[in-house]
C-alpha cells in the first residue's frame, strides 16, 4: 500500500507542475509580444535612457567612403569633337568619423542636432595614394563655360581672355588630394571677385573641401518618446520645412529621417524614405528582399529604377526638370549653378545613350547598386553600401575658346560609395539584447506549454492505468466464484443416486 500510495502522489505532482507549466506557456504567448514590442520601443527611441541612444549619438560602425575617379585618356581627341574615353582609377579609400554635436532636446517631442564629419585617408584599403595625379575636366572652367552660354558676346571674350591669362584650360591634371579637399585656383578668386554669390566658397576648390570637419546642417527630429508614430522623422532641416531648390512642392518636401535609423517593426510592404543634404532631395527605398547578417535577420532596400528617372519617365520627378536623358538627374540649382548630374555608377539604370556616349563605361547591377540592410523589428541598419555617381555636362560654348569644339556630353567625373556594417561589441549588444534573448523567450513560451501537455497525462494514465487493475480484479475474483459454484454443483450431483434408484428403494 505504502508504494502504491507514493506513486500515485507522484503522479498528482508532475500533473500539478504540468498545469502550472502549460497555463505560463499560455500566458508568455499573449504576454510576451506585448512586452518585446515595449522594450523595443523603449530603446529606439531618441532618449538618453534608450538602449540605442549612444549608438545614435556616435555611430559605432566603421563607415568607408571609397572614391572612383574617371579619368580623361583623350583630352585632345575631346577638343577636337572625339569621343570621350575614360579609365577608372581606384578606390581610393577614407574612413569616415560622425558624431553628434549640439544636441538639443525640445519641448515638442524633437531633438535638434549637428553631425560632424571628418575623414582619414587609409593606404592599405587604397588602389593607389592622394600624390596620384588624374586627369579630369575642369569644373571651374567648363562650368563657368555653360554658364556663360546665354550672355553677350563681349562677355564670353572677356572670359575667354581671363581663361588664356590664367592658364586655365578645359581639362586638368591635379592630385588626388586636391580634387578631393581643394587647391588654390587663381579663378575661384576672380569669379568671387566679379560674381560675388555664384560660388559658395571662398577658398580653395575640391570636390569634398566643404565636408570634411564640418557637417551637413542642422537636422531637427521627432523622438518617439511621446508620439512613436513620428519616431526619427525629420521636422525641419536648417529650421525648414521644405526646401527651394526645385520646381514643385513634392519634389521640394523634406520627407523620412535623417538617414540612420527608421522606425521599427517594418513589414515588406515598408520603404526608405530619407532627406539627404548632399543631394538637396528626399529619397525612397523600396524593400527587395529578406535576408541574414551574421545571424541577425534583415530586410534589404534598394532604389527604385525611377529615382533618377526624369520627368518623361516618372512624372513625378518633373519638378527636378530642366531634365536630359532618363536615369540622370540635374542637381545645378543647389550647386552654385554648375551643370552637374547625380546617378547610379557608370550611368545604371539610365538611358543606354548616355553609357554609350562615354567609352570605358560598363554599368553592372551587381557592383553598382546601392542597398541597406535594416533589422526590421527595431528598425536599425545592419549593413549598407550607397553608391552615386557625380557627372558634369559640357559643350562647345560659342566665344569661349577653351571649349574648342567639344561635342555635348554628359562626362561623368568620379563615383563613390559609403559603406558600413555593425561588427565587434556593438554587434553582441545587438544580437543578444535585441534579437537572442526575444528568440529565447519565443521558444520557451512553446517549451513550457508542450512540457506542460506532456506532465499532464502523467497523471491520467497513471488514473487510467490503476482503473484497468481494478477491473482484472473485480472480473477475476467474480469468474473464480463462479467456477466453484458449478464444481460443488457438478459433486453434488455425483453424489446424489438417479430418482429409478431412490423409487425402487421406496417399493422394497
Amino acid at each position: 500500500m505504502g508504494g502504491r500510495s507514493r506513486t500515485r502522489w507522484a503522479a498528482v505532482a508532475l500533473g500539478v507542475t504540468g498545469l502550472l507549466c502549460a497555463v505560463l506557456g499560455a500566458v508568455m504567448i499573449v504576454v510576451v509580444p506585448s512586452l518585446i514590442r515595449q522594450q523595443v520601443l523603449k530603446n529606439v527611441r531618441i532618449d538618453p535612457s534608450s538602449l540605442s541612444f549612444s549608438m545614435w549619438k556616435e555611430i559605432p560602425v566603421p563607415f568607408y567612403l571609397s572614391v572612383y575617379f574617371f579619368e580623361v585618356l583623350n583630352p585632345e581627341e575631346i577638343l577636337k569633337g572625339g569621343k570621350p574615353e575614360v579609365q577608372e582609377r581606384g578606390p581610393y579609400v577614407y574612413r569616415e568619423f560622425r558624431h553628434k554635436i549640439n544636441i538639443t532636446f525640445n519641448n515638442n517631442d524633437t531633438v535638434s542636432f549637428r553631425e560632424h564629419r571628418s575623414f582619414q585617408f587609409q593606404p592599405a584599403k587604397s588602389q593607389g595614394s592622394e600624390s596620384d595625379y588624374i586627369v579630369l575636366p575642369n569644373i571651374l572652367v567648363l562650368g563657368a563655360a555653360m554658364m556663360m552660354e546665354n550672355r553677350p558676346m563681349s562677355l564670353k571674350l572677356m572670359m575667354t581672355l581671363a581663361f588664356s591669362t590664367l592658364g586655365e584650360r578645359a581639362f586638368m591634371n591635379r592630385t588626388v588630394g586636391e580634387i578631393m579637399w581643394g587647391y588654390d585656383d587663381p579663378l575661384v578668386n576672380l569669379i568671387n571677385k566679379y560674381f560675388p554669390d555664384m560660388l559658395p566658397l571662398k577658398g580653395k576648390f575640391g570636390l569634398f573641401a566643404e565636408m570634411n570637419n564640418s557637417d551637413s546642417g542642422v537636422f531637427t527630429v521627432f523622438t518617439g518618446v511621446k508620439d512613436f508614430s513620428r519616431i526619427h522623422l525629420v521636422d525641419k532641416w536648417n529650421g525648414l520645412s521644405k526646401v527651394n531648390f526645385w520646381h514643385s512642392d513634392q519634389c521640394n518636401m523634406i520627407n523620412g529621417t535623417s538617414g540612420q535609423m527608421w522606425a521599427p517593426f517594418m513589414n515588406p510592404e515598408s520603404s526608405l524614405e530619407f532627406y539627404s543634404p548632399e543631394a538637396c532631395r528626399s529619397m525612397k527605398l523600396i524593400y527587395q528582399e529578406p535576408g541574414m547578417f551574421e545571424g541577425i535577420p534583415t530586410y534589404r532596400f534598394v532604389a527604385p529604377k525611377t529615382l533618377f528617372a526624369n520627368g518623361s519617365v516618372y512624372p513625378p520627378n518633373e519638378g527636378f526638370c530642366p531634365c536630359l536623358e532618363s536615369g540622370i538627374q540635374n542637381v545645378s540649382t543647389c550647386r552654385f549653378g554648375a551643370p552637374l548630374f547625380l546617378s547610379h555608377p557608370h550611368f545604371l539604370n539610365a538611358d543606354p545613350v548616355l553609357a554609350e556616349a562615354v567609352a570605358g563605361l560598363h554599368p553592372d547591377p551587381e557592383e553598382h547598386s546601392l542597398f541597406l540592410d535594416v533589422h526590421p523589428v527595431t528598425g536599425i541598419p545592419m549593413n549598407c553600401s550607397v553608391k552615386l555617381q557625380l557627372s558634369i555636362y559640357v559643350k562647345s560654348i560659342k566665344g569661349i575658346g577653351q571649349t574648342g569644339k567639344i561635342q555635348p556630353v554628359v562626362l561623368p567625373l568620379m563615383w563613390f560609395g559609403e559603406s558600413g556594417a555593425m561588427e565587434g561589441k556593438p554587434l553582441q549588444t545587438f544580437y543578444t539584447q535585441l534579437v537572442l534573448m526575444p528568440k529565447v523567450m519565443h521558444y520557451a513560451q512553446y517549451a513550457l506549454l508542450a512540457l506542460g501537455g506532456a506532465l499532464l497525462l502523467v497523471p491520467i494514465i497513471y488514473q487510467a492505468r490503476s482503473q484497468d487493475k481494478c477491473y482484472l480484479f473485480w472480473s477475476g475474483s467474480k469468474k473464480g466464484s463462479k467456477d466453484k459454484e458449478a464444481i460443488q454443483a457438478y459433486s453434488e450431483s455425483l453424489m446424489t443416486p438417479p430418482p429409478s434408484v431412490v423409487l425402487q428403494e421406496a417399493r422394497l
